[in-house]
């Protein structure tokens, strides 16, 4: 297969680490705004089948252009949520697959926005969800960890260990250190500040999707492999807009165990105004004539005074944990309550690839998810999200990744 990687920082690079690895791979063109970033992934990897581009992800035609030049049959997008919208629309124009970690952006409910829903996350890319079945194309949406991972889970858990649902509940931790830096976020602080300070989506059969305040429904879970229990908290993730669609349960849920500084340092982000994306005019505070008046957004000037996570894994130690909480009813008529989940030891993965645990564990499932599209395993046209996909080939290429899952009784 030909990829189109669209994004070279952290999950990018760790992405095309994994899949160069891998025998599906035929061509992997890296691009990048910055080139010498595609550069620099392409170069630590010395694999002939590797090329470095400079592209800009805002730009449709140029995306649609490189598909064309490059013969890529699929376009995995490793940047941020901005940039969504224009490389699934460049996907379908070129005639590609497209895969994404994160959906497209949620604006609130203007009334209520701690009730009631406004845009969803994804609502812009199912709204195209015809025009990609009459073009025969795939657009698989929110493949990363989570989303990604926790959704085949949920197709797994509905398909092999339950007869009925009553909660999905994804459930995330870490005990994750960063010598030298009392906040210094393992994945992007745009993408942190987006999904912690939106309100929180929920959805419950009788009442569909609706919104609570952030933080909010704060409850203990205790996580495997030694991290052990934390404090988790309501957060707007794309599994709560996806699982109902595919999977049968009576609720669905997302709770990210967040310690008390990020808590503390997103709410004081919040209050200052510093986790806006709407630009702002700054002049020099040298006096008059030391310089002119810029307008940048005070989001990408946090982002800009923060340490680039990609560049964390040296720094870090411990264990990332994604997964999924189920209750409800087993096969055998019982009641039952699993953890599915998967650890990555940061340890670990920066000895085998260089890659902080974080960003590795979000692009092993896109690049497990190309390959079993690759040859066949999963196929499909539209806008599905992991759940529309049997569980099983997925959870086996997993494990021979050399990264397993694991399943816990009890919950």
């Amino acid at each position: 297969m030909r990829v189109l990687l669209v994004g070279a920082g952290g999950v990018g690079g760790a992405a095309a680490a994994i899949a160069v690895r891998r025998d599906f791979l035929e061509r992997l063109v890296v691009a990048d705004y910055d080139l010498d970033r595609a550069r620099a992934v392409v170069d630590r990897l010395g694999d002939p089948r590797l090329q470095a581009i400079r592209l800009d992800a805002s730009d449709e035609a140029a995306v649609a252009a490189a598909l064309a030049e490059h013969g890529a049959a699929a376009l995995l997008n490793a940047t941020d949520p901005r940039f969504v919208m224009p490389l699934f629309r460049a996907a379908l124009a070129g005639g590609a697959t497209y895969l994404d970690m994160a959906m497209s952006l949620s604006v609130p409910h203007p009334e209520a926005p701690h009730e009631r829903t406004g845009v969803m996350l994804g609502d812009e890319q199912f709204a195209l969800a015809d025009a990609w079945t009459e073009a025969g194309q795939l657009a698989l949406v929110g493949i990363g960890v989570e989303p990604g991972l926790s959704d085949v889970f949920a197709r797994y858990a509905a398909d092999h260990l339950f007869s009925s649902i009553d909660e999905l509940g994804v459930r995330d931790g870490a005990d994750l250190t960063v010598a030298g830096h009392d906040f210094a976020p393992p994945f992007s602080i745009w993408t942190l500040i987006e999904e912690c300070l939106n309100p929180p989506v929920v959805w419950e059969r009788d009442r569909g999707w609706f919104t609570t305040a952030p933080f909010s429904g704060p409850e203990v879970f205790d996580f495997p492999a030694g991290i052990g229990p934390l404090e988790c908290v309501n957060v707007e993730h794309e599994e709560v807009l996806l699982m109902p669609r595919w999977v049968s349960a009576n609720r669905v849920t997302f709770k990210y165990g967040l310690a008390d500084k990020v808590i503390s340092t997103l709410r004081t982000l919040h209050e200052l105004g510093l986790s806006s994306t709407s630009p702002v005019t700054v002049r020099s505070a040298g006096g008059e004539g030391a310089g002119g008046a810029v307008a940048v957004s005070p989001r990408d000037v946090v982002a800009a005074c923060l340490p680039d996570p990609a560049t964390l894994g040296a720094l870090m130690s411990g264990k990332t944990c994604a997964g999924l909480w189920v209750r409800g009813v087993g096969k055998d008529g019982c009641p039952r309550e699993v953890y599915l989940y998967h650890v990555v030891d940061n340890a670990w993965s920066m000895r085998e690839y260089g890659s902080q645990a974080v960003v590795w564990q979000t692009a092993v499932n896109p690049v497990v998810a190309l390959e079993l599209l690759a040859t066949g395993a999963w196929s499909g046209t539209g806008v599905l999200g992991p759940e529309a996909f049997d569980a099983v080939p997925f959870l086996d290429l997993l494990t021979t990744y050399g990264s397993p899952w694991e399943l816990r009784e009890g919950g």
